[in-house]
């Protein structure tokens, strides 16, 4: 039987824990002291599918490849020691150990160590709303890690506020200093914490967080960052938490691409421009208005106050690409040009931006959800998966059902694994050009500006159902302005403008020849030194 802390375990999470000197290994990153929040370009991958041999080594020489595109942090989906060979992580049953399959303890610090020499912050999310469901012996010797009362979507919820918590909090804060401390992480995404029920105050996200400013946040630079599905502005405003993924941004950009409006979506089908310019402007799109797809409850709170630094943005991750039924990217999805100006504001606008591993190059490969259970287990997965998606019209049919690739299936794992060879050809070539040349502009004309940024001090307007304009007052007192016409159709505006132009995806913009139109799925970034006062 493991050890519930252990700090590794070789022989997967039925075997014994092997003992492990934190001490031995050699650190060379005593000048290392952070980056600055503001700063961040987030680069999420996977470790098992990053690389064909999916393990820390050979993540660590992609590192340069990394630098040279503009990322600032790389983001480790979770490697807690899970059931199995293949996982997307959120399956872990002994959270302080580096699953195996990806390497050893010393061989996680080798990559930290070598990202820090780069300049790269390392980040690492973790799971504590839910263990996993193969390999927890915690039920057996410590039931009062387990709730009585409340419920999650994955089981019996963690005990956070029940008689004998106490313990229970301790274990969870002390796995967050862990991978701080001890792999001198830069920073924590907690997964899920609207799913994590604690009536106590303060809740268990506010202790971790205390937790960590007391300890290595004291000496170095580290950021906390949520998963929230509810909008929960109220932990961006107490100014321990660094951000909050933007799951608004990513619905709002993705409707406007693809017109797509099953699940979630429904809730942005109307008018998804104004959403679009509120996130850009505000962070969440939903503010404690109601919500269709909740039926009829409202979500999120009010953050008009907080920065914008504060909100994650993407068009893919982990979740929006493999929560689809055959794990297509955005790439495939709608046509070039659209995604050739929502990556620009993606990349342009003041929110931290976050790319899924190959969506640099418009990977072709799929990534669907994908576990390696025992076969009663994998077979339940499997059928769920398929149930799942009997909802959306496109897969109501059995025939069509079998086109989804099974999760406990060997296949669906290998599918996944990034094709390194597709960056040397086109059009994938041009697509990483495309991406490290909207970083380079973001890294010498906008970051600088970020610094210190407050909240409230952008604005977007509507200049017609698809076209709109965003002004937003930079820490120097600089204004970067976006015009963006995202339709397929010319738009005739207003085009009067100021300032450098850092981008424009049209060339008669480039030479200053704006005639009254904005050419379809046309963005183009001004910088204004001198903003006029409105």
């Amino acid at each position: 039987m493991p050890d519930p802390a252990s700090r590794a375990n070789p022989y997967d999470v039925h075997g014994s824990s092997q003992v492990v000197d934190p001490s031995a290994f050699d650190w060379q990153d005593d000048t290392w002291k952070g980056r600055l929040w503001y700063e961040s370009v987030i680069y999420e991958l996977h470790v098992g599918t990053f690389t064909a041999e999916g393990t820390f080594t050979a993540a660590l020489q992609r590192l340069d490849y990394l630098v040279e595109l503009g990322i600032t942090a790389i983001e480790l989906m979770p490697i807690a020691d899970f059931p199995g060979k293949r996982n997307w992580g959120y399956d872990g049953v002994l959270l302080f150990a580096p699953d195996s399959c990806y390497g050893t303890p010393e061989e996680l610090k080798a990559l930290v160590q070598a990202a820090h020499t780069r300049g790269l912050m390392v980040l690492l999310d973790v799971v504590y709303n839910h263990f996993g469901p193969d390999g927890n012996y915690l039920h057996a010797y410590a039931p009062q890690f387990f709730s009585e009362h409340h419920h999650s979507p994955w089981g019996a919820a963690i005990n956070f506020d029940g008689k004998g918590s106490r313990m229970v909090r301790d274990f969870f804060i002390h796995n967050a200093l862990y991978w701080l401390e001890e792999y001198h992480l830069d920073g924590l995404r907690l997964d899920a914490v609207h799913a994590i029920v604690d009536d106590s105050r303060p809740n268990i996200v506010e202790e971790i967080a205390a937790a960590v400013q007391a300890s290595p946040g004291c000496v170095r630079q580290v950021h906390l960052i949520l998963e929230n599905d509810a909008n929960v502005a109220r932990y961006l405003q107490q100014g321990t938490i660094a951000a909050q993924w933007n799951d608004d941004i990513h619905h709002a950009l993705h409707v406007l691409l693809t017109g797509e409006s099953a699940g979630y979506y429904q809730d942005f089908m109307q008018q998804p421009l104004q959403h679009l310019g509120r996130c850009l402007t505000e962070g969440f799109a939903y503010q404690g208005e109601v919500s269709a797809y909740r039926g009829g409850k409202t979500r999120g709170e009010p953050c008009s106050d907080v920065p914008l630094t504060a909100f994650v943005s993407f068009l893919q991750n982990h979740d929006q690409v493999g929560n689809r039924a055959l794990g297509e990217r955005i790439s495939n999805l709608c046509d070039p040009d659209a995604l050739r100006a929502a990556t620009a504001i993606l990349l342009l606008a003041p929110s931290p931006p976050l790319l899924f591993m190959g969506q640099e190059w418009a990977s072709s490969q799929p990534f669907t959800y994908f576990v390696d259970f025992p076969e009663e287990l994998g077979n339940k997965v499997n059928q769920g998966r398929l149930q799942e998606f009997t909802q959306f019209p496109a897969f109501n049919d059995a025939e069509l059902r079998r086109k989804i690739p099974l999760p406990n299936a060997a296949n669906t794992y290998q599918l996944a694994k990034l094709d390194w060879d597709e960056i040397n050809h086109a059009p994938h070539q041009q697509w990483f050009e495309y991406h490290q040349e909207l970083l380079h502009i973001r890294s010498s004309h906008i970051t600088p500006r970020l610094k210190a940024m407050v909240g409230g001090q952008a604005h977007y307007r509507l200049l017609n159902e698809r076209t709109l304009s965003v002004e937003w007052r930079l820490n120097d007192g600089s204004a970067l302005r976006l015009l963006a016409n995202l339709d397929s159709e010319p738009a005739k505006v207003d085009c009067s403008r100021s300032g450098e132009v850092l981008f424009a995806s049209d060339a008669e913009v480039k030479k200053n020849q704006l005639q009254g139109s904005l050419s379809p799925w046309s963005v183009i970034f001004c910088l204004d030194e001198e903003p006029k006062n409105d």
